[in-house]
């Protein structure tokens, strides 16, 4: 993102985008905070900023007004909002029971015939799956897993794509108060084992295959190894989405979900877990993190209800896979009665602009991606507004990485050239609380290449390293107060030592996340990228976020790596790796002109040692950039201590940086 001094002005820079006033009159959190100044004593002016400024201190107050507005059933009622703050171990609403999957099908009372999913992949026009359908499908599935003797607190797995049934399975473990599961099914027999084999499911669901790229891919062999490698498991369901036979000892999805069952909510303390997510796990396990069924309902009401601006008229389409936490963050959609999209394929099949013709086809309202999607279109030179339907757009929301401001300013501008008055909301989170730790304010306005304001009801700061608050220079992103939606624990962590240390450890009692921010003195907030991975040179740190957002800009660079090295002689060797585009070469000129670059937008100390080509930058599953332990190999751990080989897209481009250690280690010294 931008460089730190480029954030830090006396006076707001101008804005990209201003949201006019009838936006700001019909957003919902308008609405709440005049409803909120009236019953709960919040600021009736002010603004967003006031409301947020209210929502942290006086926190208990807050998140009762939220059960309110959103009208959240207790079937027993709670005895104190916040029985304990202290992190971690924050206790809420206890002696509250509810259920999830109870309120995410409620709409299905007032509009049953209406769409709660649409169904969309790389060949078909959308599919709908109506309110009353939904409901009866998990009431009926709901009534087989009993019938399985699936009970409270068991877990429940999918190897499933982004489709209606891992949807259905998802709201009937919540209804019987199961615990949910999943993966994608192009993670590796080994990745989805170090996954599920941590939390010993009684059920999985499967698929035959998935459709991608034009392609189809067979997973019989895979869900034959994952059936052997986990022997809790009391009943596989298999889903002929390719249109195989059922394997013999499987059950039928279509027999298990034909049944009129009347829907059957278990009842379930708030801190009871709803689903085990999974941190990219690039090296060792990756953590199971455990979040609860009220801590996920109250934070998500929050995001999609108020932040996000959906309700009952809006369709809401996420490009993400079932293996990443936006995928359960997007199935809260139907918390608010909202249309979810369900896009099952490639991100660019058949061309690059394949997500924006689904937007298009589904009439999507909030459309959400990845910036390296955005990134990638500018490239193209694609025209979505120009070349697609795309008035229904009100919000484009990226996540992720960084949105650089060269993606800002050409979403505005392809849709500003047709007509199109677009918001653009960079967000930013993490699989850990399964939520946003600033983002998308439908009332305030857009600043290039910032995020507009920290979210309601979370307490975000700026650390330097001995816990004082910085504005205008970067510092640890912290949060100080609980959020409901923070883990309850990690999965096989009976002394909570592993989630201490995650969180914990830099700061007691305060929740450290691992990135670098700006929060600037207009109330925006920079993200800098993973301070775990910092680029710290003649002490001046810098995100490596803000690195890719300069280099990638140059048509030649499709995508980069940057590492910072301590060396055990007290240097620092910084090499920049970088994947050029079809036709590029790293010749003099266009070093030179990454070098200039660097030089002239960020810092002259960070421009870097050595470029260096290579055949492709490695990833996690969900697609974030692996940059700790290509360090680690680069400091000549051995692979298999490095990274957990399942945890990355393509392990083979890991044995470059294997080579290069080697090769540096046997260089004469001096």
């Amino acid at each position: 993102m931008t460089s730190t001094s480029a954030t830090a002005h006396s006076e707001p820079p101008e804005p990209l985008w201003q949201p006019d006033r009838d936006r700001i009159a019909s957003a919902a959190v308008t609405r709440f905070q005049a409803w909120a100044a009236e019953r709960h004593g919040a600021p009736a002016n002010g603004g967003y900023p006031a409301l947020h400024r209210w929502s942290i201190d006086h926190l208990d107050t807050f998140w009762q007004a939220v059960t309110e507005w959103f009208d959240v059933r207790f079937t027993t009622p709670y005895t104190r909002v916040l029985g304990d703050r202290a992190m971690p171990g924050a206790q809420w609403f206890p002696g509250a029971t509810l259920n999830y999957a109870e309120h995410a099908l409620r709409a299905a009372d007032e509009r049953p015939d209406a769409p709660a999913l649409l169904r969309a992949d790389e060949t078909h026009e959308p599919t709908p799956v109506t309110w009353a359908e939904l409901r009866r499908q998990v009431a009926a599935l709901a009534a087989e897993l009993r019938a399985i003797g699936v009970r409270p607190g068991d877990r429940v797995s999918g190897y499933l794509p982004n489709v209606p049934q891992a949807v259905t399975a998802l709201l009937a473990t919540a209804a019987v108060g199961g615990v949910w599961t999943s993966c994608a099914p192009d993670f590796g027999a080994r990745s989805v084992l170090d996954r599920f084999q941590q939390v010993e499911p009684v059920v999985l669901f499967t698929v035959d295959g998935y459709r991608y790229g034009g392609k189809e891919h067979d997973r019989r062999d895979t869900v034959a190894e994952l059936r052997r490698e986990l022997p809790t498991l009391r009943a596989v369901v298999h889903i002929p989405l390719l249109g195989t036979e059922a394997p013999e000892g499987t059950l039928e999805w279509d027999a298990l979900t034909a049944g009129t069952a009347a829907p059957r909510y278990e009842q379930v303390p708030f801190d009871h877990p709803l689903w085990i997510l999974y941190s990219s796990g690039t090296t060792g396990l990756p953590k199971a993190i455990v979040q609860s069924q009220g801590g996920i309902l109250l934070e998500h009401f929050k995001q999609i209800g108020l932040h996000c601006d959906l309700g009952p008229d809006d369709v809401f389409f996420w490009y993400t896979s079932t293996g990443w936490m936006m995928w359960n963050f997007l199935v809260s959609g139907l918390l608010t009665g909202t249309t979810v999209v369900l896009y099952d394929g490639s991100p660019g099949h058949p061309a690059t602009d394949a997500q924006w013709r689904v937007a298009e086809r589904t009439g999507a309202t909030l459309y959400g991606t990845s910036a390296a999607y955005v990134m990638a279109c500018r490239k193209a030179g694609v025209h979505p507004s120009r070349d697609h339907d795309l008035s229904r757009i009100r919000c484009v929301a990226t996540t992720g990485s960084p949105l650089p401001p060269d993606g800002f300013r050409w979403l505005h501008d392809e849709f500003a050239e047709n007509g199109h008055d677009l918001y653009v909301a960079s967000v930013s989170g993490g699989t850990d609380v399964c939520s946003c730790f600033a983002g998308a304010v439908p009332t305030l306005p857009v600043h290039i290449g910032e995020l507009q304001a920290p979210c309601l009801g979370t307490d975000l700061q700026a650390w330097d390293p001995h816990g004082k608050p910085l504005v205008g220079e970067v510092g640890e992103l912290v949060v100080t107060n609980p959020m409901p939606s923070m883990p309850i624990r990690f999965w096989n962590d009976p002394d909570g030592t592993r989630y201490h240390d995650s969180y914990f450890d830099m700061y007691p009692g305060v929740w450290r996340h691992g990135d670098w921010i700006t929060l600037t003195d207009h109330g925006s907030v920079v993200i800098h990228g993973r301070s775990d991975s910092t680029l710290n040179r003649q002490g001046v740190r810098m995100g490596s976020a803000d690195i890719y957002e300069a280099v990638e800009r140059l048509p030649e660079i499709k995508e980069s790596l940057v590492i910072g090295l301590e060396e055990p002689d007290g240097g620092y060797w910084m090499p920049l790796f970088v994947h050029l585009a079809e036709g590029a070469a790293l010749d003099d000129a266009l070093t030179d002109r990454v070098k200039r670059t660097i030089r002239a937008e960020l810092s002259p100390r960070h421009v870097p040692d050595e470029i260096i080509e290579v055949p492709g930058i490695p990833h996690t599953l969900t697609g974030k950039r692996i940059e700790v332990p290509v360090k680690r190999l680069l400091q000549g751990t051995p692979l298999d201590k490095a990274v957990n080989p399942g945890s990355i897209d393509d392990v083979g481009l890991l044995h470059f940086y294997e080579d290069l250690a080697r090769r540096r280690a046997q260089r004469p010294a001096g």
